[in-house]
């Protein structure tokens, strides 16, 4: 992926749902102007979420999620139906596909009661106009009458998708409002096992174009050369930013007149919120003997033998607690749904989730009274570097005083 590419989690996500036969996936085929999703006579044709990245007029980059019927029966069924919902937590937009000869369903008004209890703003697409007698009704604010069969309304649908994607934009920037053009960033990217061959990852691509889009200069260097990458600078630097696994060794090497946080910091405040996940972070203070703690990673990978996720953070952990801690791991889609049990969830940066998806999880941790707070503020707070990772932010200055 190059730099210029809009990566899926920073894409608007918008999600057709629908009981089964009402005409999602042949909605969705006609907005999109391809076959992305399997049409068939016959009910219950899509088994699993269907997503798609694509560029869509006049939408520009967006994800396409067709999801299973949520009217779905039987033991298979009901498990349809859950990933239908799971498909909630990460929904940005939200298209009902209604048959518009039957009208809505207590499934259509049970999904409608979702989308305004989440916040997630919804458009009602009644599908098959075609079908009926005399004049079809006017569109209204909420609702339009499509026929996927013949293309009427379908652009229009379009349009309304696009107004609602500008009307709830918003201007968040990853680390452009901490700098003045000008100003030199130094990015800390240790290469080590881990690390992927030949390229960078997700956040430190973010990152730098951030950067670069502020009017300011970056310098990127490994953890072994920082010292003489500072010395060499002509113009102190603004701030570094490190990989969170090297907080401890960074710290030592960056005069205290330079501000340093981390990426996962950085992406704590864009994908989340900061002030829930650094409250969350005391409570590794309070663990005992036997507890629960949950590492949840955003994305899917090859472990590795020495993994942030399951070797390192829980080292790190059970080395400060001095505790015997029980450790569960999560990974992708897979947050698991009972959070009770856990007496803190440790949160990787979510470059891979979208906003919606991650205030969700921090949603559900705050609703169930389960601390949550992510990896770089773990580190850097049992490698005794939090206060300092939070100088960028003076709010958050005062969480932990």
């Amino acid at each position: 992926m190059g730099l210029n590419d809009t990566v899926a989690a920073e894409r608007p996500h918008i999600s057709f749902f629908g009981v089964r036969n009402a005409g999602k996936s042949s909605v969705v085929n006609a907005v999109t102007g391809q076959e992305l999703a399997v049409v068939s006579e016959v009910r219950g044709t899509t088994t699993d979420p269907v997503k798609k990245t694509m560029e869509l007029l006049p939408l520009g980059p967006v994800v396409i999620v067709d999801t299973p019927g949520i009217d779905d029966e039987g033991d298979l069924g009901g498990m349809r139906v859950k990933k239908a919902k799971q498909a909630l937590g990460y929904t940005d937009i939200a298209v009902l596909v209604v048959d518009a000869v039957r009208g809505l369903s207590d499934y259509d008004r049970g999904l409608i009661a979702e989308f305004e209890g989440r916040g997630i703003p919804y458009l009602t697409a009644y599908n098959k106009s075609d079908l009926l007698e005399g004049d079809v009704p006017e569109p209204d604010e909420k609702s339009i009458y499509v026929s996927a069969k013949n293309g009427s309304g379908i652009y229009e649908l379009k349009e309304k998708i696009a107004r609602i994607i500008g009307e709830t934009a918003h201007d968040k920037r990853l680390v452009a409002d901490l700098l003045t053009p000008g100003d030199t960033v130094v990015l800390v990217v240790p290469i080590d096992s881990a690390a992927p061959k030949g390229r960078l990852i997700l956040p430190q691509q973010q990152t730098i174009r951030d950067i670069l889009e502020a009017g300011c200069i970056a310098n990127v260097c490994r953890d072994t050369e920082l010292k003489e990458t500072l010395s060499a600078l002509a113009k102190k630097p603004r701030l570094v930013i490190t990989d969170s696994q090297a907080f401890g060794r960074v710290s030592k090497d960056v005069p205290d007149d330079i501000m340093l946080t981390s990426f996962s910091i950085l992406f704590a405040r864009y994908k989340g919120e900061l002030k829930t996940l650094l409250g969350g972070v005391s409570a590794l203070d309070r663990l005992k003997d036997g507890d629960t703690v949950l590492i949840s990673e955003g994305c899917t990978h090859h472990r590795q033998c020495d993994d942030i996720g399951t070797v390192k953070l829980p080292r790190w952990v059970e080395g400060y607690t001095k505790k015997h801690i029980n450790f569960e791991f999560s990974s992708g889609t897979g947050f698991p749904d009972d959070i009770t049990k856990y007496a803190l969830i440790i949160h990787c940066g979510a470059c891979m989730l979208n906003e919606r998806e991650m205030m969700s999880r921090i949603e559900r941790a705050v609703n169930a009274g389960v601390p949550m707070t992510n990896y770089g503020m773990t580190i850097a707070h049992v490698h005794g570097v939090l206060r300092r990772s939070l100088e960028p932010f003076p709010d958050m200055l005062k969480i932990i005083e």
